[in-house]
């Protein structure tokens, strides 16, 4: 027989945790600072500064007051935030399942969609307060004006219905060259319309670039962006199509704003280089490559420095001309 030991089974003792596992820890202000930043997308909210400052100076001919241009920047930071941040509560669903998008805050749940949308609610109306008593009433309903067809026009009725959304819902994106123009001279131009134009075109190739390397997010979501509906060859002969419009309409601002020779020469190196780019594209679609393959980010960089380039020139060609 086995012998039983009559003694108690020793038992392990552990000590009680100082701290609740399952508790949780609040963000700090630091985190709580940076979510909010977040929403408004401080990447797009430059590359729209970047359209409206030069446009300043070559509305003043010049170098333009600097508390214009402060109050400029102001309403336009306030106004593009709160058009991102509502688009960024609009778009929540399809964000937490897109790799690109799926750490912004709202798919963190860092902020909640409430306190999101009244964020981008207030923002709106400081920007167009702001806006209309330190600049003009003009500038501010065009602010106004971009960020209710951004919300309405492109986030709810475009974005997810037609192949064309970012074609129409890019005008959202335009009116900073407006915005900038009527800052200074409190009235619009054929100088702002056409940079309107500019930007209008340079819009597609911008963005399907991005697409075309994000195109399995959007197929996804269900977002009908062209590289997700058409193949790639047919993406890349649209970006082709539009980058030879853009850079046509950038040099028609040499005659209708009667600029120096700096604009017209930054256009024409400019644009060759990014014709050149969307060739290669191209090409490469030709060959059969897909995806990553493809390399549309270099195209997508390139249009970043194009417009930042382009737009630098049209400021620094009333200083010299």
């Amino acid at each position: 027989m086995t012998a039983v030991d009559p003694r108690p089974a020793a038992t392990t003792s552990y000590p009680t945790p100082l701290v609740d596992a399952t508790a949780v820890v609040s963000p700090s202000v630091r985190d709580v600072v940076k979510a909010y930043v977040g929403l408004t997308k401080p990447r797009i909210i430059e590359l729209l500064l970047i359209t409206t400052v030069p446009v300043m100076f070559l509305a003043a001919g010049g170098v333009p007051g600097l508390e214009v241009v402060v109050a400029t920047l102001i309403g336009g930071i306030l106004a593009s935030g709160s058009a991102n941040t509502i688009n960024c509560v609009l778009d929540r669903d399809i964000d937490e399942q897109m790799r690109r998008t799926r750490r912004r805050p709202l798919p963190r749940h860092a902020v909640s969609p409430r306190s999101a949308t009244i964020f981008g609610v207030v923002l709106g109306g400081l920007a167009t307060l702001e806006l209309g008593f330190f600049v003009n009433w003009l500038s501010s309903g065009l602010a106004l004006a971009a960020n209710l067809f951004y919300v309405f026009g492109y986030t709810m009725v475009l974005k997810r219905r037609t192949v064309q959304n970012i074609v129409w819902g890019g005008i959202a994106g335009c009116f900073p060259t407006l915005i900038g123009w009527t800052a200074v001279t409190g009235k619009l131009a054929w100088t702002p319309v056409v940079l309107f134009l500019v930007v209008f075109f340079w819009t597609p190739p911008h963005t399907w670039s991005l697409a075309m390397r994000y195109r399995e997010d959007y197929a996804s979501v269900d977002v009908p962006m062209l590289p997700v509906v058409a193949t790639p060859v047919a993406t890349a002969r649209q970006i082709m199509a539009y980058s030879v419009v853009m850079v046509i309409t950038s040099l028609a601002l040499w005659p209708i704003a009667d600029t120096g020779y700096v604009y017209p020469l930054a256009s024409i190196v400019l644009g060759f280089v990014f014709l050149r780019e969307a060739r290669r594209l191209l090409l490469r679609a030709h060959t059969g490559a897909e995806g990553a393959a493809l390399r549309p980010m270099r195209l997508f960089h390139f249009s970043n420095i194009y417009l930042a380039l382009l737009f630098i020139a049209a400021a620094i060609d009333p200083l010299l001309h």
